[in-house]
């Protein structure tokens, strides 16, 4: 049986000011009283494309408040930047205020200039994610760290308030690498990933190289949990939504250029910069065509149902639905009553 979730990354060069959490709080809203699973929200800075989540627990923080029922979840916050002890102090808060319903999918980052923020960690954020992590789940469980204070004096610390939750239900955010799957699944850790730039055959292959290391490391009592974002908008019409939505989503393509020719054997080793503009527009075309043909939840709810099964077919327990890339919120919400149709038909459980 897959969930359905929310899932948010906004394009913010075009908002005005003022609107531009409407389509969060309305979305979380839907959510919470039509049985969606979770509301994501991520860290992003720096960009329009996804700037306005600069911090996942400030809006956690809003959903949590307006909301009684749909789970909040960070996909994802950064661990490299942060302190653990402000993560874990942050998350207990939210999950405080929305009674224990939070929980954090874990990323180590990419963009150098987000390391403005810590410039020490980048060269082994990797690791520094998974010890963070770590980190904080034991301040989760409640358990004190040692460090050292503002006079260089070792002190024992804790965080607080104390959650809700005795365990902080963790994700490890993959935007594909398979060695990312199996360490999620060693350290007992969901799993978050996409679509751009591998396949559903390719993701296949690595979900089921998760499962064995989660299985692994349970001794066969569990076997992981899959999340998969999926870019989604529904209607009646299958030609009518694929131009509704194509100046929006290739837009998105083309921002995610770099993931578009990691996959592209024909221009896998090219930079960006080195394109022509004819040959951006190429793949920004084709990429959008077999997104909306093969991979999105795009078009009718008979269409999305293929898509849905297949997914489902190849290990995923929970579509991530991101309905933000670039539409108006009247748009979107109009989209979501066909979304929960598609959820009802295709047996999604409720919260």
């Amino acid at each position: 049986m897959t969930d359905f979730s929310l899932f948010y990354f906004a394009n913010d060069s075009g908002n005005a000011e003022g609107d531009r959490y409407q389509l969060l709080i309305e979305g979380a809203r839907f959510a919470d009283e039509h049985g969606f699973q979770a509301v994501w929200t991520p860290e992003r800075h720096f960009h329009p494309y996804g700037g306005t989540y600069p911090n996942p627990s400030v809006t956690g923080a809003a959903i949590a408040a307006i909301t009684r029922r749909v789970k909040i979840r960070a996909g994802s916050v950064v661990a490299p930047l942060h302190h653990p002890l402000r993560v874990a102090e942050e998350w207990s808060v939210v999950d405080n205020i929305s009674h224990g319903r939070v929980g954090v999918s874990f990323a180590s980052g990419w963009h150098a200039t987000d390391f403005v923020l810590n410039p020490s960690a980048y060269a082994d954020r990797r690791t520094e994610m998974y010890e963070r992590v770590e980190q904080v789940r034991a301040l989760w469980r409640g358990e004190t760290v040692d460090l050292p204070d503002g006079m260089g004096n070792p002190a024992k610390v804790r965080s607080f308030p104390p959650p809700v939750q005795d365990e902080l239900p963790v994700w490890i955010t993959s935007v594909g690498d398979v060695e990312t799957f199996r360490s999620a699944g060693r350290i007992g850790a969901g799993l978050l990933t996409h679509l751009i730039g591998q396949s559903p055959e390719l993701l296949a292959e690595k979900i089921s190289e998760y499962r064995k290391a989660a299985a692994e490391a349970s001794q066969g009592a569990w076997t992981g949990h899959v999340v998969v974002m999926v870019h989604t908008f529904l209607g009646e019409d299958n030609e009518a939504v694929r131009e509704l939505v194509r100046p929006a989503l290739s837009a998105y393509m083309r921002s995610a250029l770099n993931l578009i020719l990691a996959s592209d054997p024909g221009f896998s080793s090219e930079d960006p910069e080195n394109l022509e503009d004819d040959e951006v527009d190429f793949l920004v075309e084709r990429s959008f065509e077999h997104y909306f043909d093969n991979i999105g939840l795009l078009g009718s709810v008979e269409k999305a149902k293929e898509v849905v099964a297949r997914l489902a077919e190849i290990g995923v327990d929970e579509i991530a639905c991101l309905i933000d890339f670039g539409l108006s919120t009247d748009e979107v919400m109009s989209g979501l009553t066909h979304l929960q149709r598609l959820r009802d038909v295709a047996g999604g459980s409720s919260t």
